[in-house]
């Protein structure tokens, strides 16, 4: 007989077959037909268990019965509320290059969010798409006045049964037409049968052209509906998301939601207090008269005004492969300069998301967003005229009340990261768009020059980083839930005094300002 080893078996279960101090294996004893029935039932038992734990493995979710439309059937049991239906996805479906490449005819069509009752209130922001409609809240909006807007745009969008359709007119800067409409089809996507037919004229140029003074008086006459990307207050252009929200090929800047989550990595990289005691800005100096009037500030060997300025040269970093242009790896110092260029600037929310003070030379243009940003709480208001001298009290100002703007800095960034998430921007198109629909006083239709456009007919014959983006930021499917819920108009009141406030506290800075250059003994530039 095999002696085992002296291993302490009690713990095992196995103690029972042992006995002595020698471990001997001992069979069974054989038992009476009464012990077998107890036996089987046990082991019928455990047979039907095991059967019902291996049903519950089985993925049902999507269960295609070949039907054909090509719809799936989802199919969920009520009775186990933890297993959540596995979520359809539609990739890019690109034809082989002897096909002609046509839209799928297998997506969605009508959108069911799961839950309702979980869609939250949209960011306070959205409520300036009433301000934007309000010139045609009394009039509607006609075809001719649809028309008149041609006169500037780059191409028309029709909506039309969830479909899309585009009538292009002239040629955009770069890609912006291109992407702006690849935007659009996203949206179509994750929200199929939510936007309604439609007739829209897009600008994709820098300054808003649509002059309120033309449009003023008892004689004025409603102005043309133009959609762009920025506005200001002596415009009545209306503001829409900008391409680069889902990539700007040119320049290799990445789609909103990769660039959003690596920016929020960059500032964990280094905190506030351990960074550059100085302001920072980058960027092409040659679009506008006042950036290149900041790079006076910028240091020398005879004055410092606490500013680190770049120029950023863009033919050079393509020819570079875009080393030196990584948004994420410019979070390093505790201020960071915006000056608009042309107009305004994509980058303001690139520099608004880096936890650092943000120094906002004032601005005269509003993207979508921004009207809801305040001095002292979001930014700090820098003077366009004797910038430098701006630039050198508030760093100054900022270094010897260092958690004030820390707070500032944190408060901008936060305000990126939560209220100008992707889904927001999604959210606001949708909610604009259904809100300038209702006011269309004829019915949309196609014109003749139109051709359908969806992500296949965009994305498949592009390439390189173009195409790379659209995979990238492509809507896979409908969204699991539904949009935010839109808040309500501004009282005028309220509008006046949002400005009043704004104004007050630039104004108690400038103050600030003067009084430091009445104290300071070094006065001449």
């Amino acid at each position: 007989m095999q002696r085992l080893p002296s291993t302490d078996l009690r713990t095992t279960g196995l103690a029972s077959r042992f006995a002595g101090g020698t471990a001997i294996w001992r069979p069974p004893l054989k038992k009476g037909p009464s012990s077998v029935v107890p036996l089987l039932l046990l082991f019928l038992l455990i047979l039907v268990a095991l059967a019902f734990n291996f049903t519950l493995k089985i993925d049902t979710s999507t269960i295609s019965a070949g039907n054909p439309s090509n719809q799936s059937i989802v199919i969920s049991d009520k009775n186990q509320p933890n297993l959540q239906p596995k979520k359809l996805e539609f990739p890019l479906n690109c034809s082989s290059e002897n096909q002609t490449q046509t839209c799928p005819t297998n997506y969605p069509t009508s959108f069911s969010p799961q839950d309702p009752s979980t869609e939250p209130d949209c960011p306070d922001y959205f409520r300036w798409i009433h301000e934007d409609l309000r010139p045609w809240k009394d009039s509607g909006i006609t075809r001719d006045m649809v028309e008149r807007a041609k006169r500037t745009a780059h191409f028309r969008l029709v909506i039309i049964k969830g479909k899309a359709y585009v009538e292009k007119y002239r040629k955009s800067i770069q890609t912006r037409d291109k992407f702006t409409i690849w935007g659009i089809l996203q949206l179509l996507r994750r929200y199929p049968g939510r936007i309604p037919d439609l007739e829209l004229m897009f600008d994709c140029n820098d300054r808003p052209v649509i002059q309120s003074r033309h449009y003023r008086g008892k004689n004025g006459t409603s102005p043309p509906p133009l959609f762009r990307y920025c506005g200001d207050r002596w415009t009545m252009d209306i503001v829409f998301p900008d391409w680069s929200f889902w990539g700007w090929a040119e320049i290799n800047i990445k789609p909103w939601e990769r660039v959003q989550m690596e920016l929020k990595q960059g500032n964990e990289r280094k905190k506030w207090i351990e960074r550059e005691p100085h302001a920072y800005w980058k960027g092409n100096p040659f679009v506008a008269e006042t950036r290149r009037d900041l790079l006076k500030c910028n240091v020398s060997e005879t004055q410092d005004w606490s500013a680190r300025l770049f120029i950023q040269d863009w033919i050079l970093e393509s020819q570079q492969g875009f080393n030196n242009s990584d948004l994420a790896s410019q979070c390093t110092h505790r201020f960071k300069i915006y000056i608009e260029g042309h107009a305004w600037s994509v980058s303001e929310k690139y520099i608004l998301s880096c936890d650092s003070t943000t120094l906002l030379v004032k601005p005269q243009f509003y993207d979508f967003f921004t009207r809801s940003l305040n001095p002292l709480q979001h930014y700090w208001p820098i003077r366009t005229e004797d910038k430098c001298r701006s630039l050198k009290f508030a760093v100054d100002w900022g270094n010897s009340h260092k958690q004030k703007a820390q707070e500032i800095g944190k408060a901008s960034s936060d305000f990126i990261q939560e209220q100008v998430k992707m889904s927001n921007v999604y959210d606001y198109m949708l909610h604009l768009m259904n809100e300038y629909a209702k006011l269309l006083r004829f019915e949309p239709e196609v014109p003749e020059g139109a051709v359908e456009v969806c992500s296949e007919l965009v994305a498949c014959p592009a390439g390189g980083t173009e195409r790379e983006f659209m995979v990238e930021s492509l809507t896979m499917s409908p969204s699991a839930t539904g949009p935010c819920t839109m808040p309500p108009p501004y009282e005028p009141k309220l509008v006046d005094a949002m400005w009043r406030k704004s104004a007050s506290a630039i104004g108690r800075v400038e103050r600030w300002e003067n009084e430091f250059g009445r104290k300071s003994p070094n006065r001449s530039a």
